[in-house]
């Protein structure tokens, strides 16, 4: 199976929807920007967010499995993806990559 690369792109905070909707939490994301992971076996990294593994996963399996180009060539490089996490108030971007 191939590794698959994880990188945490861009991150986009809609502050009228939290003040609007979100109960006030002290702590909800862990991820920076440039942060990477790599999945071995289509599994999730130590230390990705749970959540955000649940909206790349099966991307992320289709990948390590030599699978791609995903929607008929969606994506300039056919063995890549570019996922956002299922946060509706922060949600962050991530480019996952087949690891040459």
């Amino acid at each position: 199976m191939n590794k698959v690369r994880i990188t945490a792109m861009r991150q986009t905070v809609y502050h009228d929807l939290m003040t609007k909707y979100e109960n006030p939490i002290l702590h909800a994301c862990d991820v920076t920007i440039g942060q990477q992971w790599i999945s071995e076996d289509g599994r999730r990294p130590d230390g990705l967010c749970e959540s955000a593994w649940e909206s790349m996963r099966p991307f992320v399996e289709s990948l390590a499995r030599g699978e791609g180009n995903f929607y008929d060539g969606w994506m300039q490089n056919p063995m890549s993806a570019m996922i956002s996490c299922n946060d509706g108030f922060r949600p962050v971007s991530f480019y996952l990559e087949v690891c040459p």
